[in-house]
């Protein structure tokens, strides 16, 4: 799913709310989440799951095309951690 299917299916359960208010809550959500986790902080929507931050430190790397080592700078990247009651969704419990 998409951004807009995700926009257009809410919006759809919700006939009275205009599908402009719905994107822009749905915007300001992502927004939200992206600048806690931009801050360092943890995101948790109980029963989904919860977005950190996690730091990569520094390495050598190597270029797959040359075979030659590259310094790869460090890092940080997102990471997503499901919660309990989405884990037992998918493995059908």
């Amino acid at each position: 799913m998409i951004r807009s299917e995700l926009i257009q299916k809410i919006a759809d359960e919700n006939p009275h709310l205009y599908q402009r208010d719905v994107e822009r809550i749905v915007n300001t959500i992502f927004d939200e989440i992206t600048e806690a986790m931009s801050r360092g902080d943890r995101v948790e929507l109980r029963g989904f799951g919860a977005f950190s931050v996690k730091q990569r430190d520094a390495r050598t790397g190597r270029n797959p095309r040359t075979g030659e080592s590259v310094e790869v700078e460090e890092k940080h990247v997102p990471f997503f951690k499901t919660g309990k009651l989405l884990r037992d969704r998918l493995n059908g419990k």
